[in-house]
């Protein structure tokens, strides 16, 4: 029994510890984003690698996922004999959760491993502190262009998520279902508000992509500097992600209906 309650003890110290750096990590790397003013070209180069490279996963599952909608959708609305319903069904369910949720789960795992399998080897290889004693500061050179990019990929993506989940219900509803296709967009245009369903879906695409950056990049800073732990650094990675992914939507759904 004491050995549990010292076990459970020190876990909790250790994560404890573990949040406490990783909040000091984040106020320096904040404090190191009016730095890329100067060095926009970084932050270019990680926009093609944490952006481009992971919009061919996005636009694949929001084309499926736009299908299944609008195939669960039809079988369910066409009980009630509302299928000229589904355009908003596809629309609201992509904008409001699907689109954040599903585009920051992948960026998760395709983009926020990267980054931290990328900052874990060059930690293990001392090429931050090579950088540092050639008085390099990597928080400028290194995390924050990765940061800042991601930031700002992750709102577009979910928003081509959402776009392409969209017409993938057009074909499935539309072309295969026999919907009519000027009530699905008709449909979609008059019920869709921007305040409740966009705005709602940026906030949180926004919100994740803070959020899935700075795990990212700090579990990589902070890894033991070896391949085991660089291994382990990039599990973290995925798995707070996707749990902080999970549960800030629940809150965030919470506060907006709300409001």
């Amino acid at each position: 029994m004491i050995d549990f309650l010292a076990r459970s003890g020190r876990r909790y110290l250790d994560a404890l510890a573990s949040l406490g750096r990783a909040s000091a990590f984040l106020v320096q790397l904040l404090g190191a984003l009016p730095s890329l003013f100067t060095r926009f070209s970084l932050v270019i180069k990680q926009l093609f690698s944490s952006g481009v490279m992971t919009l061919s996963i996005i636009l694949v599952s929001g084309l499926f996922v736009g299908m299944v909608l609008a195939l669960q959708g039809y079988n369910t609305l066409i009980g009630f004999g509302a299928e000229e319903s589904l355009g908003i069904f596809v629309a609201k369910v992509l904008v409001r959760e699907l689109g954040p949720v599903v585009t920051g789960l992948l960026f998760a795992g395709r983009a926020g491993s990267a980054m931290t399998a990328e900052i874990g080897l060059m930690k293990a290889t001392e090429q931050l502190s090579g950088l540092e004693m050639m008085a390099v500061d990597p928080f400028k050179r290194v995390y924050a262009p990765r940061f800042i990019a991601g930031f700002f990929a992750l709102p577009a993506l979910a928003a081509m998520f959402s776009a392409i989940g969209v017409l993938g219900g057009h074909l499935v509803g539309v072309e295969l279902l026999g919907v009519d296709a000027g009530a699905y967009w008709s449909q979609m245009q008059a019920a869709v508000e921007f305040r409740e369903d966009v705005l709602s879906g940026l906030i949180k695409a926004v919100v994740f992509g803070f959020v899935v950056c700075w795990i990212a990049i700090f579990q990589g800073a902070d890894c033991v500097p070896t391949s085991e732990g660089v291994s382990s650094a990039t599990t973290r990675t995925v798995v707070y992600s996707c749990l902080m992914v999970l549960g800030l939507d629940f809150l965030l759904t919470a506060i907006m209906f709300s409001v």
